[in-house]
């Protein structure tokens, strides 16, 4: 072997775009570390921050324009804009292709509200400014050490994104319907194919939707954990194929016979309201609370979470990479998780959304608020919701079961 022998062109220049690379990650590095908080603030006054997310909620757009809105602009003199959109991942596509076009400044996407495979997407290229979630002062509020904080649908956040509150799947019932609901997965399905036309869940890759396929996938496969460790190709391809059979076979028995499926939460919630099905899920436990104060829901409305536990997880927000306004999104991410913002966003009267932030992290007088928050007559005790969490899969796993579910479930009869 010729120990002397010259590297190839090729290998020259993988070396130079791997050097390029780490160059650039270190830049961007000490470009977000160079400025105090002092002086964020200074370059953030006068700012618009354009913050894109999902809009189907009103409760979270009357939160984010009505409360965080004001808040921001009389604090810190940062004028805040949502912007809505359907699915954050059309958003992603954007970035993508600015990346791939060198659009490296004075991007329209300020601030996203994102999580699972859209931040995984994000990250593997490099569509992120940061990390700058350490460099906020309230993050000392959070348990970053959290599994769903720390990992996001198990790809690790490494500062690039800031939570702004977490959530938890309930199934929402009327009591006067339904006395006694079932509390495993397992007997829910055995209620459906019991009443025909009375369940639906809305069509993935909806996040209600997908979740609930997520739980029979946790079903079938008689595990919720080890889903979490290395990925394992042969076990999953057996574990989803029970997954979709189920869930294929149950189309029948749902409303108008699997045919159709609700486009989304709200419809699902309207579908309940009406007495066309006795169940809706939601991923926020004081959305039904909510919906009776709303005069949606009759005061019978009541949550469950099955004896096994269901799915919870963090939703973060991020900057982009070309941000215009990259301090002004900085100073909004850090009055999300602020506790006077926390507490408001807690209040099932305006949205009822879990905390980001650590309870018992504040001082005594902050706690007492949180404690004497009104909980909704059907929302479910914190206790009892966070003993019966299940984490998030790998986003790899949600996104092969969301295909899956279209191939074999949807286009399969």
């Amino acid at each position: 072997m010729n120990s002397n022998r010259r590297p190839s062109l090729a290998s020259w220049r993988l070396s130079i775009l791997l050097v390029v690379a780490v160059f650039l990650a270190l830049n961007i590095a000490s470009r977000v570390n160079a400025l105090t908080w002092p002086e964020i603030l200074e370059r953030a006054r006068g700012q618009t921050v354009d913050w894109f997310m999902w809009g189907g909620f009103p409760s979270t757009n009357a939160y984010v324009n009505g409360y965080v809105a004001s808040r921001v602009q009389d604090l810190y003199g940062v004028k805040l804009r949502q912007v809505p959109v359907k699915d954050i991942a059309e958003v992603v596509s954007k970035l993508l292709v600015e990346k791939q076009a060198g659009k490296n400044t004075g991007g329209a996407v300020d601030l996203m509200w994102i999580n699972g495979e859209n931040f995984r997407t994000c990250k593997k290229n490099t569509l992120l400014y940061g990390p700058f979630a350490d460099i906020l002062p309230n993050q000392k509020l959070v348990d970053g050490a959290r599994p769903s904080v720390k990992n996001d649908f198990g790809e690790p956040v490494q500062g690039l994104e800031s939570p702004w509150g977490s959530a938890q799947v309930v199934m929402i019932y009327d009591s006067a319907r339904v006395p006694e609901p079932p509390r495993t997965v397992g007997d829910l399905l055995d209620w459906i194919r019991n009443h025909p036309g009375r369940f639906a869940y809305p069509a993935p890759p909806d996040f209600t939707g997908s979740v609930f396929v997520r739980h029979v996938f946790y079903y079938a496969s008689g595990d919720a954990q080890s889903w979490q460790q290395n990925f394992d190709e042969s076990r999953f391809n057996r574990a989803a194929a029970k997954t979709y059979k189920i869930l294929k076979d149950l189309s029948p028995y749902l409303w108008r016979q699997g045919r159709t499926y609700p486009e989304n939460p709200i419809r699902l919630a309207h579908l309940l309201a009406d007495g066309e099905v006795d169940f809706a899920i939601s991923y926020h436990p004081a959305e039904a609370s909510k919906m009776i104060s709303d005069g949606l829901y009759p005061d019978t409305v009541r949550t469950f979470v099955f004896k096994g536990g269901t799915i919870s997880n963090t939703h973060f927000v991020a900057i982009p990479f070309n941000a215009a306004h990259k301090e002004g999104a900085m100073v909004v991410a850090n009055f999300l998780i602020s506790p006077q913002a926390q507490l408001k966003k807690a209040d099932s009267r305006v949205w009822g959304d879990f905390p980001a932030i650590d309870i018992r992290r504040l001082d005594e007088s902050w706690q007492k608020k949180f404690a004497a928050l009104p909980r909704g007559i059907a929302t479910l005790p914190g206790s009892e919701l966070q003993s019966h969490q299940l984490p998030e899969p790998p986003s790899q796993i949600l996104i092969r079961l969301e295909k899956g579910w279209d191939q074999h479930v949807l286009k399969g009869r």
